[in-house]
């Protein structure tokens, strides 16, 4: 007895799962290639040493970061980005002299947030921190921002207190604003860490997805004034167009 031949029914398995693997390999060379022109990759990570492998949208980073700030900013620019389904993070730190310290991590993560904040990127802060003490020196444009440089350094999460000894920039002609354009990925990294770094946020459970520069937040917060606390300081980071924040108010979650 003669069977139907089973070759063209292989012949179209076979084809088949040739297109998928072709597919799933540029998936993998578009998600490495857009992290590398991401902003926090270009900007912030450009130093670092970074490897990205991708296969079939889980993503390992292996190398070498300057601190756990990088770290933490490299996972979370890529867990952004679409097509991505997991990120193996195996970074390690630079060896430092005298190891790293939690002052030598609080002081990264104050620069961070420096450098995150719209109204402050622009200047140029020299940060010292002892013993959680955290020093701010450079030059403000106002003394409106110089107390907001106090008051958004105040709130992050490790800081005991701070000491402004900032200097404000008399008659110098006032500095135009400007706006950098910032990938969606990048965004969206830099507010969950923004988030994070905040003491009063940082236990918040905030989701987060951007979309054209429009941040959207959702998820829980502890009170109406928690909410309005994260809308506050999300709108301050560089790059966002406007925030939509649908968290529902939950007391004691």
């Amino acid at each position: 007895m003669n069977f139907p031949s089973r070759t063209p029914l292989r012949l179209a398995v076979a084809l088949c799962a040739s297109v998928l693997a072709v597919h799933a390999t540029e998936t993998d060379d578009r998600i490495i290639a857009t992290a590398r022109s991401s902003y926090n990759f270009k900007t912030y990570l450009a130093d670092d040493k970074i490897n990205i492998v991708a296969k079939n949208g889980a993503v390992t980073l292996t190398g070498q970061v300057l601190d756990e700030l990088h770290r933490s900013l490299a996972e979370e620019t890529l867990a952004g980005l679409p097509g991505v389904k997991s990120v193996n993070n195996q970074l390690n730190l630079q060896a430092r002299t005298g190891g790293i310290t939690p002052d030598g991590t609080l002081q990264a993560k104050v620069q961070a947030a420096l450098l995150f904040h719209r109204n402050l990127s622009a200047l140029k802060t020299k940060v010292e921190v002892d013993q959680g003490v955290v020093t701010l020196q450079g030059e403000a444009g106002s003394e409106a921002q110089k107390k907001l440089a106090t008051e958004y350094v105040k709130g992050l999460d490790g800081v005991v207190r701070v000491v402004n000894e900032m200097t404000v920039a008399g008659d110098h002609p006032r500095r135009k604003a400007i706006r950098v354009k910032i990938d969606d990925a990048s965004i969206t990294a830099q507010v969950k860490l923004a988030l994070l770094f905040n003491r009063a946020t940082s236990a918040l459970h905030t989701k987060v997805a951007t979309e054209h520069g429009v941040v959207h937040l959702s998820g829980t917060a502890r009170s109406k004034a928690e909410k309005n606390l994260v809308t506050r300081i999300v709108r301050n980071i560089e790059g966002i167009k406007s925030v939509r924040n649908t968290m529902m108010v939950v007391p004691g979650s």
